[in-house]
């Protein structure tokens, strides 16, 4: 069913998609905000698994982390990396809307690369694709 998920960001996302996102109704909790600075990736990601939250982030650790668990299959609701400091907040703001307007949007793959001026694309990783970016 379309509609808005809850989010949770880590550090490495920008202030202003945070103030951007909120301003437009979404439920945005942050990493900042629950654990403080510098907090292991594992943890972050562990915390919006436990809380039914996507994972937002810039960080291509990160990412490594939501790879693993695949492989691991262990259950999260969906991460999302896009890069903030290099992508207009407007372009980010609404490839997150149309992501939200999918039917299942982490439904076929659930880790979603955000990419500037388009819609939300989906990045399926084989085995060692993330060693390849």
């Amino acid at each position: 069913m379309p509609g808005r998920f809850a989010l949770f960001t880590d550090e490495n996302v920008d202030g202003p998609l945070i103030k951007a996102l909120t301003a437009r109704g979404w439920d945005v909790a942050r990493a900042v905000d629950v654990f403080g600075e510098r907090t292991d990736d594992e943890a972050l990601f562990s915390y919006a698994a436990e809380h039914g939250r996507v994972f937002v982030t810039g960080d291509r650790p990160a990412e490594a982390v939501a790879i693993r668990w695949l492989r691991e299959a262990r259950a999260f609701r969906g991460m999302i990396r896009c890069q903030t400091g290099v992508t207009g907040v407007g372009d980010l703001v609404t490839a997150f809307e149309k992501l939200a307007e999918e039917e299942a949007p982490f439904g076929g793959y659930p880790i979603v690369y955000l990419k500037p001026r388009h819609s939300a694309r989906q990045i399926n990783h084989g085995e060692g694709d993330e060693e390849q970016r």
